[in-house]
Order: structure tokens, then C-alpha cells, then sequence
């Protein structure tokens, strides 16, 4: 069978197929809607995340549904919000020329007495998150006694949220002659005692082995330090110009850090995790797929329903705590017949993680080295050149400026006119990674264990003096009120400041050489103090400790003296909200310095910054080798 006609759907089914621009099914189409139209034995089903599962189940369903009656008489339950909505919606297209056919889709974080009311004026197909259709059956607002189909969306993550208590209750109350439809993208053993429990002697199919990666998606892994993990990701998205991206985190807190630095470096970035409202995960969803936003940084259970089907790229920030989710994960890329590539960053102690995940997928791992300054720069200048011959020369409105420009360039031949055309936006990148070090450790690639600083190389410090200052983790010290603190005493524009290290009591920071006396004037004379201690600084010839700084990860850039340095958490509340707290990318109001740096990426060294980190980062230009 290769057409949905012949899979045995009706002409209004069909059309809306057309219309929707689907012209032949997916394997696990081909197998699962025959099996639902001509049996009502239960069904077991194993497709990867892409492959049209919600037609695979819903289609039958709409074959099949009594338009003329009002009972609910299916009901698909889904891991997460966002799913929900997005099978619902599939379903309200395929079903748009089906008169009387109604769905709708029940979450939390809505109006529940909305959804009541548009229950009780009769609906056919319910989408719903087991918390939320367990309440509507305690209401008495949902009732299933007509049920004839029940739809196990994504079993597996409904199992690791905890879901199962859920399933037993609305299963309890759902007749027994009903048929049950599992769909999984993995089969852990928890979805298969699922199965056992709730399903009767099912039918199984498959589209493609158990829990294996897609053909259309390679991996990579890059092997890093702990401390440079940030940098190693701001690389990966520089040497990719086009990138439009999910970069995965494992908790909510990790996600919106990485998000935050993302966005303060200038990335158009924004985070989806549990944490947001309603109104946030739809804003930042909608950005996200109008490509407003080039990345978005998620936790696995808030990028569920993300119906994206032309990422370039996956990167595991950290690799998640359960392998079957890497399949999920990689599966976000790679759809609908185009390739993608799925990224993993990893200390060379995580370097063991990938076997079991090779095995799950039946793909190897390809090791790539970390992107050098020069690879950035080159992949950034042949973007700028296909921009340029892909640009529209609008000839009406540009005509009467070019006598004058022709006239100022007249001095310049060809070969000159290209050299400083390119060299306008391409200094920007040149400069920023001019000098940027090898983040490729040898060591790291031998695999031998470097997750701290001990033995490890340090950075030439020549160029730099080190300072002992009186306050510590016990006042409330951090890396970033430090830095505020300097800036605060104004010693000089764009000073650049090395290592931190926050201890109890004490603590100590670099500043460049250069501003050594600058340095202890300012702190001498400004009679200075933090938290309603006096401030002491001294030179001092005491050697690194070789502890990291508090507060980890990738450097400060260009903190503003103007906020005192203190970028802590940020709360998240409504949407109005959001735009006071901070000018986020995709709004209109973060606008990019310049098109050529990443996608939407601020110009490196923008003005308005002042003290500048280059702890664990790219960012100190005198002190790098050239590429």
C-alpha cells in the first residue's frame, strides 16, 4: 500500500490529507491505520519521534468516530501540555471537512471551567494530560462509560513523570470491551509492564528496531574540561551559521543558566522548562518555530511537542541521566527526510556514557575535535559571501545613491573593494578569536580524567596581577558582585580581569598589569566597602590555589558597572514582566550588532561593556596564540 486511499480512509479524510500537503504514508502508518480500521484487538506500537504516529492513530479513529453522537468516545493521553495541544491540533486538520467532529485538548495551567463547558456541549475526540483528565473525572465532567478507543501517547514519559497512579484511575473507569493503542518511540522495560497491564493479547508493530536512532541523524561527541563546557558550546554554534538548534539540559535550573549566558553573550536564545507559565512556553514556542529564536535551551519534558521538523542540529549540553532519552533528544532532528546532526558534550569521565547509548541506537559516535578560532572565522566569512550573492539589489530605490558611491570608491580596483568589503564584518570575528587557545586538550582526547583543575595547564599570567582582597563567600561575595565591585570604581575602560577565586574569608582576582597602580589607587582613595565592611586590597605574589572559581562555567563578558555586576537568578513571572527584567532576544528590542556573527550574534567587543572575564572563556585577545 503506498497512498492513503488504498490504506482505506473516506474522500473527506483525504482531502484534508491534500490539503495538508501529505502524499504518502509513513511506514508506521502503513502499518497501523489497516490494523485499527479492520481489528479491535489491542495495539502495541514502536515508531521514532517524526515518523507520524498522531496520523498513525488518529486517522483509523476518524474513520470510524459517530459524528452524530456527542459521547466521548476517545480518549489519547499525552506526557505534557505542549503534546497535547499539538496532537489536538493535528487532529482538528485532519478532520476539518468531517462534519460534527469535535476535539479538544485538557491540560493544567488553563481555565478548567472553559473546558468543562466545552465538554458538555458534546465532544467526540479528548487529548489530555493524565493530571487533568483525572480531574474532570472527579468532577464528573468526563465521562467515559461510551469509550471506545484509548490512545497511550509517549507511554514512556509518561512513566518517568510519574504518571502511572494517573492511568490506573482512568483506566479504572473506561469499559473493558474498549481498544487500547500504545505508542512509544522507546520500549524501556517500564513501557512494556505498561503494556502487560493494560493491554490484552496486543497486536505489535514496528517502524524500524526498538529504541534505534533515525539513519537521518549522525552523532558527534566532543570531549571537553568541566570549565570550558560553556565555551565549547558557544564554538559549536559559531562554526554552524545557519544553526537552529535545541540544546538539551537535564534540570530546570541548568537550562536557564545556559540560557541566560547565551542571551547576555548576544545568541538569539531563549529557555522552555517547567518553571514558565502558559503564556511564556507559548511565547517562546512561537518564536521558536517562526525562527525568531535560532536555539532554544530545554528540558527534555518541556521540548515534548515541539512539532519542528527542520533543526539542524541536537546538542546534549550534559547527557541525559536515562539513555533511552537520548533517542528522544536525537529524534528532534532529522525529520521529514532531511539529515540532521546530533551533538553530545562531554568530560572524558562521561566518555563512558556513549557506549550504552551506541548500543541503544546502533550507531557510533563520531569524536570531533572542538572548533579552532580560524575554523569559526572561515565558516563565518563564506556565509557573509553567500549572503552577498544571494542578496535582492533593490535597483529603484539604490540608483540614485550610486553615482556618489562609485565616485568615493573610484581610487579602489577590484581586488582592493573585496578586501575591505569583507573585511568590514569579518574583523569582528577575526578579532574575537584571533587568539582563542586550543580547547582540545591531548590529555582530555587519551581520555584521561580532567573534570578539575588540578595538574592541569595554566594559562600564561604574565600579563597580569593578582590581588588579595579582604571579603569572601561569608559576606555574600560572588564572581559577579566582584566584578561589580570593580566596575564600580571605574579604573579604566575594558579592563580585563583573569581568575577569580572566591574563598570563605577572602579572596582573589587578576587584573591586566597594565593597571596595577590604577588599581590600588582606586581602592586606596574611594574608601571602599561591601555589605558595611571596609574593603582591603593588596598585591599579592601568592601562587593559584588551582580552585575554581566559585559560581563555575564560562567567563563574565562585558558586565556593566551600571547594575553593580550582581547577575543572579532572574525571576520569571508574566509575560509582561518579562521585557522589564531583562531585553530578551526574538522581542525587538535586543537587536544584533551585526548579521555577521552566528545567528543574530551581538558583535564581539560591543561598546557599553566595561570589566571584562576571561576565566574559562574566549574572550582575551592579547593574551592568545594567533591563529
Amino acid at each position: 500500500m503506498s497512498t492513503f486511499k488504498e490504506l482505506g480512509l473516506n474522500s473527506q479524510i483525504l482531502q484534508a490529507l491534500t490539503d495538508l500537503g501529505y502524499e504518502n504514508p509513513t511506514e508506521i502508518q502503513k502499518k497501523a491505520i489497516p490494523q485499527v480500521l479492520s481489528s479491535k484487538q489491542d495495539l502495541k506500537a514502536f515508531a521514532q519521534t517524526g515518523t507520524g504516529k498522531t496520523a498513525a492513530f488518529s486517522l483509523p479513529i476518524l474513520e470510524q468516530i459517530d459524528a452524530e453522537s456527542g459521547d466521548t468516545q476517545a480518549i489519547i493521553l499525552s506526557p505534557t501540555r505542549e503534546l497535547a495541544m499539538q496532537i489536538a491540533s493535528n487532529i482538528t486538520d485532519f478532520s476539518k471537512h468531517l462534519k460534527g467532529v469535535k476535539t479538544l485538548a485538557v491540560y493544567g495551567g488553563a481555565s478548567i471551567e472553559d473546558q468543562v463547558r466545552k465538554l458538555n456541549k458534546g465532544v467526540q475526540i479528548i487529548v489530555g494530560t493524565p493530571g487533568r483528565t483525572v480531574d474532570l473525572i472527579n468532577r464528573k465532567q468526563l465521562k467515559l462509560s461510551n469509550l471506545k478507543w484509548l490512545i497511550l501517547d509517549e507511554a514512556d514519559e509518561m512513566l518517568n513523570m510519574g504518571f502511572k497512579d494517573e492511568l490506573d484511575k482512568i483506566l479504572a473507569v473506561t469499559p473493558k470491551d474498549k481498544q487500547t493503542l500504545l505508542f512509544s518511540a522507546t520500549f524501556p522495560k517500564e513501557v512494556e509492564s505498561i503494556a502487560k497491564a493494560y493491554l490484552k493479547n496486543p497486536i505489535e508493530i514496528s517502524a524500524g528496531e526498538k529504541n534505534k536512532g533515525t539513519d537521518q541523524v549522525s552523532h558527534q561527541y566532543y570531549v571537553v574540561s568541566e570549565r570550558n563546557r560553556y565555551a565549547a558550546l558557544k564554538r559549536i554554534a559559531d562554526v554552524n551559521p545557519d544553526i537552529y538548534s535545541i540544546i538539551f539540559c537535564r534540570t530546570r535550573r541548568e537550562t536557564q543558566e545556559v540560557a541566560d549566558k547565551l542571551i547576555s553573550d548576544g545568541y538569539n536564545v531563549d529557555a522552555l522548562h517547567g518553571d514558565l507559565s502558559q503564556a511564556q512556553r507559548d511565547s517562546v514556542m512561537e518564536k521558536f518555530r517562526n525562527k525568531t529564536l535560532q536555539i532554544l535551551v530545554a528540558t527534555d519534558v518541556a521540548a515534548r511537542g515541539l512539532d519542528v521538523t527542520d533543526l539542524t542540529h541536537v546538542i546534549n549540553h550534559k547527557l541525559p541521566d536515562q539513555i533511552e532519552s537520548y533517542t528522544h533528544r536525537s529524534g528532534r532532528t532529522g525529520r521529514a527526510g532531511k539529515e540532521g546532526i546530533s551533538i553530545a558534550i562531554v568530560t572524558a569521565r562521561e566518555k563512558g556514557k556513549l557506549g550504552p547509548i551506541e548500543r541503544l541506537i546502533g550507531k557510533k559516535f563520531i569524536n570531533t575535535p572542538i572548533p579552532t578560532g580560524k575554523e569559526i572565522c572561515q565558516n563565518q566569512l563564506l556565509k557573509l559571501i553567500d549572503k552577498v550573492q544571494d542578496i535582492k539589489v533593490n535597483d529603484i530605490e539604490i540608483n540614485d545613491f550610486l553615482p556618489s558611491i562609485y565616485d568615493k570608491l573610484k581610487d579602489l580596483d577590484r581586488e582592493e573593494l573585496i578586501r575591505r568589503f569583507v573585511s568590514i564584518e569579518f574583523n569582528t570575528f577575526l578579532t574575537y578569536y584571533e587568539n582563542a587557545p586550543d580547547l582540545n586538550d591531548s590529555e582530555h582526547m587519551r581520555g584521561v580524567d580532567r573534570n578539575s583543575d588540578r595538574g592541569s595547564k595554566r594559562r600564561d599570567d604574565e600579563n597580569m596581577t593578582r590581588f588579595f582582597i579582604n571579603i569572601g563567600k561569608k559576606d555574600k561575595l560572588n564572581p559577579a558582585r566582584l566584578i561589580g565591585l570593580i566596575n564600580d570604581q571605574r579604573i579604566a575602560k575594558n579592563i580585563e580581569i583573569g581568575q577569580i577565586e572566591i574563598l570563605d574569608t577572602f579572596s582573589f582576582f587578576e587584573l591586566d598589569k597594565t593597571y596595577e597602580k590604577e588599581t590600588m589607587s582606586a581602592f586606596e582613595g574611594n574608601d571602599v566597602d561591601f555589605e558595611g565592611r571596609s574593603v582591603n586590597v593588596e598585591i599579592t605574589t601568592k601562587q593559584r590555589t588551582g580552585q575554581a572559581r566559585s559560581g563555575g562555567g564560562g567567563g563574565f563578558r562585558g558586565v556593566d558597572s551600571s547594575r553593580g555586576g550582581d547577575r543572579g537568578p532572574r525571576k520569571r513571572t508574566g509575560d509582561s514582566d518579562r521585557g522589564n527584567d531583562r531585553k530578551r532576544s526574538g522581542d525587538g528590542d535586543r537587536k544584533p550588532k551585526t548579521d555577521f556573527g552566528g545567528f543574530g550574534r551581538k558583535r564581539p567587543g560591543a561598546p557599553g561593556t566595561t570589566a571584562k572575564s576571561t576565566f574559562g572563556s574566549d574572550q582575551n585577545p592579547k593574551r592568545r596564540k594567533r591563529i
